[in-house]
């Protein structure tokens, strides 16, 4: 049992999930774990392991599940006696990585979904890429069509599986109307929680 909350946050590369995430962890001292974080650590430590995921990032593929749950399951043991709350960013990004983690780790108590259009969010990863000093590898046209087209394969059947769970935010707003909504949608699980722990 992890004792706090746990967020998923979801949506496609550029949508702006990670603005989202500086906000909640500055306002509500959450843990923000995020899935593509965790592999470029592992790939920039230059271990076997992580040589193997850059080759897979390069093509735009998934990398396998098991690696990622490792290293999120090790994050959030790392951090389980000083954190307010987990926001999984980027993780679950298929339907049975979710069920994986749920079964290893905990169960969500809140999936937020930014919900984004291609055009919109090829636009802005195109310029993060043109304004950065750091070269990502999988911030060029053709992998980020291919990592949209997968992202929207996989994103549908995860939602489905977890409407009474779900929130979905438009995030083709600026940044602080969108982050009212988060407020308001974690404010209510922040208060869910405290009294199902009070009555247990």
């Amino acid at each position: 049992m992890v004792g706090v909350p746990i967020v998923w946050i979801l949506g496609g590369p550029g949508c702006g999930k990670g603005t989202q995430c500086a906000k909640i962890v500055e306002k509500y001292g959450f843990t923000h774990l995020s899935s593509g974080d965790l592999l470029r650590a592992e790939v920039a430590s230059g271990s076997d392991k992580g040589r193997e995921l850059s080759a897979i990032m390069k093509e735009g593929k998934l990398v396998p599940n098991e690696a990622v749950l490792c290293l999120l399951a090790k994050a959030i043991a790392d951090h389980k006696c000083d954190s307010k709350g987990f926001l999984i960013d980027g993780y679950p990004r298929e339907k049975d990585q979710g069920a994986a983690f749920e079964r290893q780790i905990a169960p969500a108590d809140l999936i937020i979904y930014f919900d984004c259009s291609d055009e919109v969010m090829v636009q802005r990863i195109m310029g993060r890429a043109a304004a950065s000093t750091e070269v990502r590898a999988d911030d060029n046209e053709a992998t980020i069509k291919t990592r949209l087209a997968t992202f929207r394969t996989n994103t549908n059947a995860i939602l489905e599986q977890y409407t009474e769970k779900t929130i979905t935010l438009n995030a083709e707003r600026s940044a602080d109307d969108i982050f009212v909504d988060v407020q308001r949608a974690l404010d209510c699980l922040i208060q869910k929680k405290a009294q199902a722990v009070a009555s247990a």
